[in-house]
């Protein structure tokens, strides 16, 4: 540690390291071992002093009795020490004054400035090496925080301690995706680490498996790795209002929030939260997070999460006040998952949504908070929260599938379905069993599709929201194109879309049109197929909708290369790729360029196929595609 010594540049007059973190962290193991460090490199020769101030104790020690062991450190001892404390600080101020050999003073676990300050020497050759749980933001003094582990480090901990006591255990070797998972349950913490090698050497005989499936079962795994105490200490140091925060952040739907979240957590103004988020960052109980824009997240360990909702979990005024803390944070997460939803389907003439001034900051929004929307909308598993829960998962549809998140978008439908079966709730179930089709569709999962919408449109028959029923047999069609059971999916779209004419809903009118073309086209029957997209076509540009106009003019694109109409293909994909970038549409836009290249390719003109080919590649990168991504790529190369 460098800025220990006693040669280097400082504008401090006293030159002081403070080391904080979450207590377990290794903050007494680093300054002790950059101590060593520093006496051998010689750079205090008039030795070290070191005090445990136990500030997170009951009893913590004071200055003044830390003066008295720090004066017998300097050799006062019986006669010689005054009898009064101003005397005591006297003597102690001039024997560091008077010995012009560099020393070392390490003050360990101080909770309180008021513990250390009349201690810190008063000439600038001496160096004082702090640590705390606090950042001690009051002092002019260096200061470094300390994180939790890296994963490579964390195993590295496992794997050297379990050398150390037996050099035969190489049960690290055999397992290394057990070490793994156990760095993780113990949150890539220090002492929880320790303490579970300590639990591996008594278990010589047994797999490192094994604990981490009792760890993974464990109710308590601050309780089961023994480091429960120490969080028990920092909890008991707040104030009544920063623990409340803390308990409440604890029952968020993620480890990690948004500033504004964590207001709908708090309850409070947003000046309010802020400053006790900063005291709970200052007590390392939360990190600060930096986003681009300026924005802060914040984020909580997630032993820390355990310990906090156990505390809830066992007193039942704490629990009711969780209660209507996820309350707060479900309509706020709705609220604006709705404003966001109604500016991504938004057309000309409808009302302008709240907030979202473009689809650029609804995607960002949604983009920031999709963790905690996903896992709030899995808080539909319970009755209280069921009813907001399953209406966000209608809200994230859009998102999900416009991002590609399959995974999410499973995960919300699937919870939503359950939900409001179990709540009897025929209409939500029916449009999450077509949400689920949808994105099994996408997954290559196209019969389960086929099931999954049969069940929404016989729902939905069963209800009064008969004009859903246009939308189930839409999305049927789409399925059964999958499986090349295309009379079928012909059939489907035109009930769809008669479906939709006699409800006058001329925008899902011109949706089923398009996918009808796609039906015809599959089927050999291309001049029709141009017909129902040309429609659609038209449609959509009545109701100013430019972005499903671009997937027309990408489907038209098909079908007049299918014609031989080439050259019209070309312009049609051009118009497509022109309104994806303009909505900055990546993945769509990746397909519209590699119709581009396959479409030059096929009018014999390599070089502006392989162009586009790479531009297809970059832009399915951009849209996390990286199986289409390649093949772009391959495409691209095969050109060369």
């Amino acid at each position: 540690m460098p800025v220990l010594d006693p040669a280097a540049e400082s504008d401090l007059p006293v030159l002081i390291c403070a080391v904080s973190g979450l207590g377990g962290i290794g903050k007494t193991s680093l300054a002790s071992y950059a101590a060593r460090q520093a006496v051998r490199e010689g750079w205090f020769p008039g030795g070290t002093l070191f005090v445990d101030f136990r500030g997170y104790d009951d009893d913590p020690v004071t200055a003044d009795q830390a003066l008295l062991a720090l004066l017998e450190g300097l050799g006062v001892r019986g006669a010689d020490l005054p009898q009064t404390p101003p005397s005591q600080y006297a003597l102690y101020q001039r024997l560091l004054a008077e010995e012009r050999r560099s020393m070392l003073l390490l003050f360990d676990n101080a909770s309180d400035p008021a513990q250390f300050t009349p201690l810190v020497p008063g000439t600038d050759h001496h160096r004082v090496l702090i640590t705390s749980r606090d950042r001690l933001t009051a002092l002019d003094a260096r200061l470094l925080d300390l994180d939790v582990l890296k994963p490579e480090a964390a195993a590295d901990l496992v794997a050297r301690s379990l050398r150390l006591t037996d050099g035969r255990d190489d049960r690290f070797l055999r397992e290394p995706e057990a070490v793994a998972e156990l760095g993780a349950l113990c949150g890539r913490h220090p002492l929880a680490l320790r303490m579970a090698v300590g639990m591996l050497r008594e278990r010589r005989y047994r797999s490192i498996a094994s604990l981490v499936e009792e760890l993974r079962g464990d109710g308590d795994r601050t309780r089961a790795l023994g480091v429960r105490p120490v969080f028990e200490a920092a909890y008991g140091q707040l104030r009544v209002e920063q623990a409340r925060l803390l308990r409440l952040l604890c029952l968020a739907p993620t480890a990690e929030v948004s500033g504004e979240a964590a207001v709908a957590v708090a309850g409070l103004s947003d000046g309010r939260t802020f400053s006790l988020l900063e005291g709970l960052a200052a007590a390392h109980l939360v990190t600060p997070v930096p986003v681009p824009g300026g924005e802060v997240r914040w984020r909580l360990h997630d032993l820390v999460r355990e310990f906090g909702a156990g505390v809830v979990a066992g007193d039942t005024g704490l629990q009711e006040e969780g209660e209507a803390a996820r309350e707060r944070v479900l309509a706020f997460y709705y609220r604006w998952a709705d404003a966001a939803d109604d500016r991504l389907r938004w057309l000309p003439g409808r009302p302008e949504p709240e907030r979202f001034e473009d689809w650029a900051q609804a995607l960002a929004w949604l983009d920031e908070e999709r963790a905690g929307l996903v896992a709030a909308v899995q808080w539909a598993r319970e009755e209280r929260f069921a009813d907001t829960a399953v209406r966000l998962s209608e809200c994230l549809s859009e998102y999900l599938v416009w991002r590609r998140f399959f995974d999410d978008w499973a995960t919300v439908a699937g919870t939503a379905q359950e939900a409001a079966h179990r709540a009897g709730d025929r209409r939500s179930e029916a449009v999450a069993w077509d949400n689920l089709g949808l994105v099994l569709r996408e997954t290559g999962r196209a019969e389960e599709a086929i099931d999954a919408h049969t069940r929404a449109r016989d729902l939905y028959q069963d209800t009064e929201y008969l004009d859903f029923v246009a939308i189930s047999w839409d999305n049927l069609g789409l399925a059964l194109q999958d499986v090349d059971r295309g009379r079928e999916a012909i059939d489907a779209h035109t009930r769809a879309r008669d479906l939709y004419q006699d409800a006058g809903d001329r925008h899902r009118e011109a949706v089923a049109w398009n996918n009808l073309g796609n039906a015809l086209r599959k089927a050999g029957r291309v001049e029709e197929a141009i017909d129902a997209h040309t429609r659609a076509r038209d449609l959509h540009q009545d109701a100013g909708d430019r972005h499903r106009e671009a997937m027309v003019w990408s489907d038209l694109g098909i079908v007049f290369r299918r014609a031989g109409r080439v050259e019209e293909a070309i312009e049609a994909y051009g118009k497509a790729l022109a309104i994806f970038q303009e909505f900055k549409d990546e993945y769509r836009a990746g397909i519209a360029l590699q119709n581009l290249a396959i479409a030059h390719e096929r009018a014999d003109r390599p070089a502006e196929a392989r162009a586009h080919y790479l531009q297809a590649a970059h832009a399915y990168t951009r849209a996390n595609a990286p199986t289409e991504a390649a093949n772009a790529q391959s495409a691209a190369d095969a050109l060369t």
